[in-house]
């Protein structure tokens, strides 16, 4: 199929927005893709995250916004079947440029009244370039009233996706030692929430494309 872009946007620093990015990225390569990440955060923690690594891929480059249009192209002749955009934490003109350059947003969330503040500004952007976009619930109990709140919240401004990354330390863990959380931990709880989350994603791009209406 078409290679997607794939950006994870969010204006609020702390959501798991690198972690999300890094741990679908492993897990769609252990799906059969070919994955290049590209960092745009200033922070460079997916880039730090990369040189722990000791496989090469999914590959990684560190970008400007500018940098980001050639970037994807390169990728697509080079047979890449996903790009996920990793970018910065604050409104700024490389959020909007990933967003314009994507198939398809993700949006991650912390079940917090800040969080939930914060994210009407990022839904504007994303409706103004007309993009698909998806809430993914992160760092949430693991069972609490705030989760549905949050939920409902949320589908009041889009989809949101059925799955919840839930508050564990795999995913942290992962990310120190240079691996996805399904590597990591393969049978762990992490791992299956990563897996369900990506391959309903999937199947998310896959209709968004492939539905002419």
């Amino acid at each position: 199929g078409e290679m997607k872009v794939v950006s994870f946007v969010t204006q609020k620093g702390g959501s798991g927005k690198t972690t999300l990015a890094i741990s679908c990225a492993v897990a769609a390569e252990q799906a059969g893709k070919q994955v290049l990440i590209c960092d745009l955060d200033p922070q460079r923690s997916a880039e730090s995250w990369y040189q722990d690594r000791e496989a090469d891929t999914p590959k990684l480059v560190s970008l400007s916004s500018g940098q980001l249009e050639e970037a994807i192209a390169t990728a697509k002749s080079q047979g890449f079947d996903l790009v996920l955009i990793d970018t910065p934490g604050r409104d700024e003109p490389a959020v909007a440029a990933a967003i314009r350059l994507s198939d398809f947003c993700i949006i991650p969330c912390r079940p917090t009244p800040a969080d939930m503040k914060a994210t009407p500004e990022t839904v504007r952007t994303i409706r103004r370039l007309e993009r698909p976009a998806v809430f993914v619930l992160t760092q949430t109990p693991p069972r609490s009233y705030r989760i549905g709140e949050a939920e409902q919240g949320l589908s009041i401004l889009g989809m949101v996706a059925p799955i919840h990354i839930v508050m564990r330390n795999a995913y942290q863990d992962a990310q120190g030692a240079g691996q996805g959380v399904t590597e990591y931990e393969p049978d762990g709880k992490a791992t299956q929430e990563i897996r369900a989350l990506w391959a309903w994603i999937d199947k998310k791009m896959e209709k968004i494309t492939y539905d002419p209406t």
